[in-house]
């Protein structure tokens, strides 16, 4: 009989478990759909408002600063606030009252704030889901259960890009800034699946000290200036600031050569089955074609190889998994400035897709490997974060410059020659961090 209630409460935990790991799903769904229109999406709405490829990379640089400057204050909070769910409902709104205001107003000021809120918002946003990730997550499935994330994340992107292009083309760029906004109230519904009973189970899946209720801390916190100079930690930083430094303007400097090119502006005749009919006319630009599409391929890549890619990181090593993303970034730049024409360019993203699922991965795997032991994983999250926001404003900024200056092409081959750099830095500095590769052949099923 005890037998019986033991399995019957071991089933009752397990579906509660399910439906808080389905509300982590949706969650990364519904937040990269909010977050895909403040990237390529926005360099074209800024575009055709007629700012220049300088402003609009400033007005991009704008956000990543805002978001570099609070990463580290970002893992610090969530790391100190037990409610993570209270802490991600808050920044899904921000970025909903971002979204808003991009689409009210198109002007200079207006956008330069909501790219602030949006940049803080996402500093939250993603140590605070990674957090949640970890709880959730049983210790030898973290990689793939990122791998999921990311997966949905992706497909979260690719939904994005194919309804707001279609937005684009039949109505107009504010209304795709309107989409993203819609879709904040599912967010923070997707947020209230996950159970808090179920994150403060954690200790039962995972040994990670920062999983651990604070409560169950029975040693007090390691200090900041001994995470922040972790020599792993700042080498892993240093990959992943060079990898955004060439990667971060690539997307947006070829989605805004394409709205300035000729014959960017075309117009689409629909005829009706009835010739007393008018026929329909649509004015259409080259960039809310192509723009969609160049974001949908990657992802729909990143979602199909991203859990595997976690697999292979847990029972092989995590540095040439993280190898295989960053060398894309080279070969993608250096084929973006040979040939720029519009159908090669949406070729040349869909390489983006294996970057995105190795680095979506990547990312909190090998920090998660650094903070095992003392658990300060949000407060890493944000250093490594801080790295890459710092590469990142300097990549939109120093490309938009080099574009208006020296044109497209000569950019994407100093962008190229950043991303061989990055190879090298992962080649030679990182050390590996898994701490027990196994054969592919043991892998366990999911």
């Amino acid at each position: 009989m005890s037998a019986a209630l033991d399995t019957h409460a071991n089933n009752g935990t397990n579906v509660a478990l399910r439906a808080s790991l389905a509300g982590l799903s949706w969650l990364n769904f519904l937040v990269a759909l909010m977050q895909t229109g403040f990237g390529a999406f926005l360099a074209v709405y800024l575009t055709t408002h007629g700012w220049s490829a300088t402003a609009m990379g400033l007005a991009l640089s704008v956000g990543t600063v805002a978001a570099m400057v609070s990463q580290v204050p970002a893992g610090l909070l969530v790391d100190w606030v037990p409610n993570k769910r209270v802490l991600v409902a808050g920044a899904i709104l921000t970025v909903t009252g971002a979204a808003l205001l991009i689409a009210g107003v198109p002007l200079a000021l207006p956008v330069f704030t909501a790219q602030v809120l949006q940049g803080a918002a996402g500093s939250v946003l993603g140590p605070a889901i990674a957090a949640l990730t970890l709880a959730l997550s049983r210790q030898h499935m973290l990689g793939e259960r990122l791998g999921r994330n990311v997966r949905f994340a992706a497909m979260g992107s690719a939904v994005a890009a194919g309804i707001m292009g279609a937005v684009g083309l039949w109505f107009s760029g504010q209304a795709m800034f309107l989409l993203a906004a819609a879709s904040g109230p599912a967010a923070v519904l997707a947020v209230m699946m996950i159970r808090r009973a179920d994150l403060e189970a954690a200790p039962a899946r995972t040994t990670h000290r920062g999983a651990l209720p604070r409560r169950a801390r029975t040693e007090p916190p390691v200090p900041v200036r001994q995470v922040v100079l972790d020599p792993c930690l700042l080498a892993f930083a240093g990959c992943m600031a060079l990898f955004q430094l060439g990667n971060a303007a690539l997307l947006p400097l070829a989605a805004s050569a394409i709205t300035r090119a000729p014959g960017a502006v075309f117009q689409v005749v629909v005829s009706a089955s009835d010739a007393s009919w008018s026929p329909l006319v649509l004015t259409a630009r080259l960039s809310e074609l192509v723009v969609p599409a160049s974001i949908i391929l990657p992802q729909l890549l990143a979602a199909m190889l991203s859990p595997q890619l976690g697999r292979l990181a847990h029972h092989w090593a995590r540095r040439p998994v993280l190898l295989l993303g960053v060398a894309v970034l080279p070969l993608r730049a250096v084929l973006l400035a040979l040939d720029g024409a519009p159908e090669l360019m949406v070729c040349y993203h869909a390489l983006d897709g294996i970057a995105a699922a190795v680095i979506g991965v990547m990312i909190p795997l090998v920090v998660a490997d650094i903070t095992h032991a003392h658990g300060r994983f949000n407060l890493a999250l944000g250093v490594v974060g801080l790295a890459a926001s710092l590469g990142g404003a300097a990549s939109t900024a120093i490309g938009g410059t080099l574009a208006d200056h020296f044109g497209e092409a000569t950019a994407f081959f100093c962008l190229a020659g950043v991303g061989v750099l990055a190879c090298l830095a992962v080649m030679f500095l990182l050390p590996e961090t898994h701490p027990e590769p196994k054969p592919l052949r043991q892998r366990r099923p999911a």
